[in-house]
Parts: structure tokens; sequence; C-alpha cells
């Protein structure tokens, strides 16, 4: 298609859209108003589309029904959506969450995978119009939600390499493995720019310099897709990429997650605006809309950005998708009513588990006028032309699913370059690294042995937290790769993880850190480390022996240290790694010559704070610092005062855990239940308790906000063994919500271990408010019921069970 062609139907479908907008759009306060004249210019390629395929969509356009048109606007996921629903509900996409599995297997091989992605799409053919479904997942780090896949760095360690060559070929090795396992789409790269650390999410971004982040949007778009060439989709071994989120997900207030930019509209483009024209130029064929505000207007429902900007100002002609339900935060909508976003602009809704009745609604919308014609027909026509680009359509298809990809030796390569490139080394006195040939090394700490800290959330489940190093046969941990470096070099090695040094080693690694999370779970009041007592005591004692110490930093963002810098000999910002833990050893561990294989090049891609305190104002080292050998130098004593308030913030996900509740949540129980501490799969990590007559028990504190679990699809998880199920009627309340869940206590099994999940839409619907929840639960029952309780909290499930009753 020439330019020509490509400026006509983008001036075309612009009017569209602006022309539904203005008539059912939100209205958007002057605060939120974006004004296109001031933004950055940009255009997809023509090489997006060309005038044979629009010919084609268009075509398909007039014979399509209103509810084959609906359906192509609306994602759901495989947790919630079968091949045989699209018979009924010919939906366009389909996607797998983070805590979802082909046929409910969370660990099944890149196989199964594309033997799944076939199921939906056979289905698809035979539905409808015939038209494929779009599959997409987050593979955000490589293919991490498959086992055996090469997982890459985190974002926040590929911006310390400041290597847009590098970020290109990881690009390709990701899409490689993804369209091994029949993928053709993935929700990635992250283009935030986070500027305040406490953000849950902070890791997904690359930098706090713009301009890094900038370049990389290139590069990864291109290596994901490879440059569009007109007229041909793209190969077997390449995905569409998705440019995310749109827009300022990085600099909400406080670092909240899903919360609100309050910036003005310079600041907006100076700071969070500038990958997505990049993106765009390279060819990315979808644009993810953010869960966040900008000055209190949700983006999934501003048109200002979504359609004047993005679609106008940027002249983008791919797909806008939607967040996890992101479209229920607009004021007025549900995550199964909401015209408002597809009026906005949002061009694919991702409905996981809303999918069915938001294609009732919209169907009714389009029916009364309420959104337009020409605005659902551009929505259509923007996925069709993604599915063209992809080879879905059209007399050949380009065929995906090589399984053979997954974990190839030369994208391991890559991986294991990208971890020697990201780590900064932040202090090394006396020149204790690199690890001296036939030195006796003891490698200790939590992270020693540990695949799930080194890979972090979004790493076979969402949260990231039960990965093994099992599941990634081809990787190896860090003790594990430091082990085998030091041997090489003649030296000995073991890993301790408490740390024993009777038999005196002549250096210590301690590698230690967060654990995984992933998103709001994430999210921290202040920068204070909390989980390193143990290794910090271990350094300090190793210290006071003369051993000398390497700190081995695993974490998501740079957080307040000053004790364990003053603690080691040598510190090391290792970020998440992922699974190629050579690329550690690569640096830390001198070969048989005394030189290691590669020297310290990584370069701290945001500012390292000298306190606790959030944004950082006067950081300890400022961005784009780094040590090497080349160039040795002595830090000296650094701040050991975090100058912030250590008190517990309620947690807004975990009540109890072990029969105790976590603390500031206080339990509350009547006169007619008694309580007492039990086993239930080890000493004492239960309380029982025992009905006598009616009463309740209840979990109070602070209120906190759980709208954001709410729209997340999560539940109430309480994990729990029922010793007896009498005292009907038996209720469970949530945000002021009564549900009865008699006939689910009556269908568990007596004196077993069991799980008890109830989803927060089901306290939704029967009137909960979210926003500020100060008892998370509260059991009631009659005389005759008795549990014990090992834990109360909110998880996200690949799984939608049946809501109990409300209770009269």
């Amino acid at each position: 298609m020439s330019m020509r062609f490509a400026a006509l139907f983008l001036t075309s479908a612009v009017a569209l859209t602006g022309a539904a907008s203005a008539q059912q759009a939100p209205v958007v306060a002057a605060a939120a108003r974006a004004n296109p004249a001031a933004w950055p210019k940009a255009h997809s390629p023509a090489a997006i589309t060309d005038a044979a395929t629009e010919r084609a969509i268009d075509a398909l356009l007039a014979r399509m029904t209103i509810e084959q048109k609906v359906g192509q606007v609306v994602q759901g996921d495989i947790s919630s959506v079968t091949p045989a629903d699209l018979a009924r509900y010919p939906l366009g996409s389909i996607l797998a969450g983070g805590n979802s599995g082909p046929y409910g297997d969370e660990r099944a091989d890149a196989a199964t995978w594309a033997r799944m992605v076939g199921d939906y799409r056979a289905a698809s053919l035979k539905a409808g119009a015939s038209v494929p479904i779009l599959f997409g997942v987050d593979a955000v780090h490589g293919h991490s939600n498959v086992p055996g896949a090469t997982i890459f760095p985190h974002n926040i360690g590929l911006g310390a390499t400041h290597d847009p060559d590098l970020i290109h070929r990881i690009g390709q090795a990701t899409a490689a493995e993804i369209a091994g396992s029949g993928i053709e789409w993935t929700f990635a790269p992250t283009l935030a720019v986070p500027q305040d650390l406490r953000w849950g999410r902070s890791y997904e971004g690359y930098a706090a310099d713009p301009a890094l982040v900038k370049s990389y949007a290139t590069a990864m778009v291109d290596g994901l897709q490879g440059k569009l060439m007109p007229g041909k989709p793209l190969g077997s071994l390449r995905v569409a990429a998705t440019a995310k989120h749109f827009l300022a997900d990085g600099g909400t207030k406080n670092g909240k997650d899903q919360g609100d930019a309050r910036i003005s509209e310079s600041d907006l483009i100076r700071t969070h605006a500038q990958g997505y024209p990049a993106a765009i130029d390279a060819g990315a064929l979808t644009v993810m809309a953010s869960f966040s505000s900008w000055n209190g207007v949700k983006n999934h429902g501003n048109p200002t950005l979504l359609t004047d900007v993005l679609k106008g100002r940027m002249g983008f002609e791919g797909l806008i998708v939607g967040d996890w339900n992101g479209h229920g935060q607009i004021p007025g909508c549900t995550v199964t009513d909401c015209a408002a976003a597809l009026n906005a602009g949002l061009d694919l809704y991702m409905a996981p588990d809303s999918w069915k009745g938001l294609f009732d609604s919209l169907v009714r919308d389009v029916r009364a006028g309420k959104v337009s014609q020409a605005r659902l027909d551009d929505a259509v026509r923007r996925n069709l032309r993604v599915k063209y680009k992809l080879g879905l359509m059209g007399k050949t298809q380009v065929e995906r699913g090589d399984p053979a990809q997954l974990g190839a030796p030369d994208h391991l390569a890559i991986a294991r370059e990208a971890v020697a490139k990201s780590l900064v080394l932040l202090k090394n006195e006396g020149s204790v690294l690199p690890i001296k040939p036939g030195a006796k090394v003891l490698v200790a700490g939590a992270g020693a042995d540990n695949m799930a800290m080194q890979a972090g959330g979004w790493t076979i489940t969402w949260q990231g937290t039960d990965t093994t190093a099992a599941d990634f046969p081809r990787g190896q941990t860090i003790g594990r790769a430091i082990v085998d470096a030091v041997t090489a070099a003649g030296g000995s090695a073991r890993i301790d993880a408490a740390g024993d040094t009777q038999d005196r080693p002549d250096v210590a690694i301690i590698v230690f850190g967060e654990q995984p999370y992933a998103e709001f779970q994430g999210d921290a009041e202040n920068l204070l480390f909390k989980n390193g007592d143990k290794e910090l005591a271990m350094l300090k004692a190793m210290k006071a022996r003369g051993i000398p110490t390497v700190a081995v930093f695993l974490s998501g963002r740079p957080l307040f240290m000053g004790p364990q810098i003053n603690a080691a000999d040598a510190f090391v910002a290792a970020w998440l790694p992922g699974t190629q833990g050579q690329g550690v050893a690569d640096v830390l561990v001198a070969g048989k010559d005394g030189k290691s294989a590669r020297d310290f090049t990584g370069r701290l891609p945001f500012p390292w704070p000298a306190d606790a305190r959030s944004p950082v104002a006067a950081p300890l080292f400022p961005m784009g610092y780094g040590l090497d050998y080349a160039h040795p130098h002595a830090q000296g004593p650094v701040n050991e005062d975090p100058k912030v308030k250590q008190g517990p913030a309620a947690s807004d996900s975990l009540f109890l855990r072990t029969g105790k509740v976590v603390d500031p949540w206080r339990l509350g129980i009547d006169s007619s239940v008694s309580a007492r501490a039990v086993d239930v799969s080890a000493q004492e990590d239960a309380r029982q308790f025992v009905w006598t007559g009616p009463g309740a028990i209840a979990i109070d504190g602070p209120p906190v906000d759980m709208t954001r679990q709410l729209n997340g699809a999560f539940a109430l998880r309480i994990d729990w063994r029922v010793d007896a199920a009498k005292g009907a009627p038996i209720t469970l309340s949530l945000g002021g919500a009564r549900l009865d869940i008699s006939a689910k206590v009556a269908a568990l099994p007596v004196g077993q271990p069991s799980s008890l999940i109830v989803p927060l839409r089901c306290f939704a619907d029967a009137g909960a408010t979210f926003d500020a929840v100060g008892t998370p639960l509260r059991l009631s029952a009659n005389a005759g019921l008795s549990v014990s309780i090992r834990s109360v909290l909110t998880e996200g499930v690949g799984e939608t069970p049946a809501c109990p009753p409300a209770a009269k």
C-alpha cells in the first residue's frame, strides 16, 4: 500500500471513530483532555496493510452480522471459555492469563499449548463468519508461561545493559519460542517509565530515562515482529507486539498500581509517551490501554488519548486492546456492560471472565444505537487487519508450532549474555571480585539455589512464587552456576543457604533479595527492604570473622540497602536475571588465568536510594552509575538510617497465615465460639473454631482498597479443614455483603484439608463495596460448625467457581 493510500484510509478511520466519540464517549474533564497538536507525530508503516487486504475486509464486514462483529471485539480467557462456547459466542480473541494453562495444566509443554491453540482456532473457523481467533499471552521476559522456555532478565535488568542490539536479539528469540508453541501475539513490550519505585510493576519498566525506553521500543518491536513487508504476513517465527500500557502507568501518585497520574500534559508527553511513537513507527500491531488514570479519568475511557492522540496524531492503524477487565473501572461501567470503552477508542475488550455478559450487552447497545455501526466496523477492521498481517487469514495461512524453538541453545546463549551485561557493581572493596582461581567459596542466602527468586513474577504462574529449577532443566540457579565456575577454575565451592562457615571459606557469596511478586501484589509503602535480617546478620558475622563477602542482591527495583552495603565487601545489583545463572558466574568468578569471562558493564537504569523514602530525591548512586574491574573505586561507609517508620501496613491480600492473623489485622471471636491452635499439615499451623451457639468470627482492621482485586478476577480463599459441617445457615461476609456458603461447606470432605474459593465478584453482585474494606472476612454459623483455618487470602484464580447465594 502506498503512503498516500495509508493517509487517506487513516483520515477516514479517524473521522468515523471521532464521530462516535463525540456522540457517545465519556465526557472528559478538562485536566485530562489531551491536545493532539502538542503530541509527537508518528504513523504505522504503510506495510501494516495493503489495498487488497482492505478490500477483503470490506467484503467480510459487508456479510457479517452484528453478533459476529461484536464477537471480534471481545476477548476471553482459556480458564472460562471453551472451544465449544465459540459456536454461540463467536469471540475474536482468546488469551491465557498468568494463572491459566492449557486444559487446566499450568505446566503444560509447548506442544500442548500449540494443540490447545489449534482447538480454539478450529472451533472459531466453524463459527460465525469463519474468522480465526487471535491468541495472546503475557510473554514478558521470554515465553515465561511455559516450562523449558528461555527466561531472560526482567526489563529492569535489560535496562541496565543499555544495549538496544541485545534487546533486538532477545525479541527475536522470544518471538521464535512464542511461535514455537503455536501462539502469535505477546502482550509486550512494556514501555512504562517508572518514576516511583514503590510501584509493584517497576521491574517491568526498562528505565527512568524516556530516551532509553524509546530506543528499546524500536528494538523490541523489530525483534518480535521483524520489518513489516508490503503485502506479506509476518513470518512463522514472528509474533505481534503490544506497546503497553498507554499511558503513564509508571507515573501514578505514590506508585500505586492502577492509580492516577496527576501530572501536566507536558509531563505526560515528555516522560511517559516517548516510547509509543517509536513503537508505532516500527510497526507495532497492537497497543494496550492502561488500567491507570490521567488526572482522574480512566485511560480505558479517555477518547482524547485513545482516539485523538493514539489513532489520530500518532497515526496508529493497529488495534487497541484493553487490560484485564480494565473497562469495568470506567465510571458508569461494569465488566459486563461498558459501551463507553468502545466509544472511547478501545478495539478489543480483555474480558477474561466477563466475556459472555459483555457480548450480550454490546449486541444490545449496537442495536440500540449506543454504539454506532461506524465505530464497531472500525474496531472490527483493526482486529481483522492484525489477523491478516499475522497470516491467520487469506488463502495461505502462516503455520506456527515448532516446540524445538523452546530453550534453543542460541536463545540460552543470548539470555546468559543478557544476565552478565545486566549486573551492576556498586561496591568492590579490596578487589574481592572477581573470585580468584583456586579459592574455597561458600554460596549462601535465600537466593543461592532459588529459581523463583531469580526469575521473579510472571514465570510459569502470575506471581511466580512456585517456580522451581525443575521447570527449566536447561537453566541453572546462581549458586549452582558459581559452584561449577569455581570448580572449573581449580577451586572448591558449596551451597549452604544458612551460611555455615565452620570450614572457613576464603570468600562467601550471599545471594538474597525480594520474594517473587507481580502487579499490585508488589506495591510497597516505601523502599525499605524487609526480608533481609537473616542475610544481614550473616554478612556481619562473617565480617567479624574476617571472611570476605560478596552480596548479590535480587530485586525488582533499587531498595534502601545501607546496612547491607556497609557489611559486604562487594555489592552487586543482579535484578531478576531469569534462568541462566551462568551469566552471574561469568562476571563474578575468574578462570584459571585469573580473569573473568566478562567485566561488569551494567549501569543503573534507576537511581539507587540513599534511604527508604520515595520518590528518590537525593540518591546514593545516580542513574547511570556502575563500577567495573578496570576502574577500581573505594566506596566508604553509606547511610544506614532508612528515615521512614517501619510499622506494618495492612495487607490487601493476606489476612491470616498458619493460623495467625497478619498484623495489623485483628481477630474477633464471639463468646459462643471457642478457639485453639491445632495441627493440620504441620505443628500448630491452624486455629480451630468451634461453634456452641449462634455467633461469628471476624478479621477486622484498617480499611484497605480492594477494587484492584475485584477488577482482577480475584477470589477469597480459605485454606482449612472442616471438622464438623453442621451449623447451617453458614454465611461468609466481605465488604458488607453476606453469602450463604452452607451448601459449599457441606460438599467439602470432613476431616481433610481443603479450600473454599469464592470469587470477589460474588460479593460485589450481592452489594459489597471494595474501596474501603475493613472486614475482609466474617464467618457466621449456628452450633455444630467446627473448622480449622490455616490461611485466609485473596488470589487470582484460573477458574470461575459458581457463586453461593446471597444470605437472607
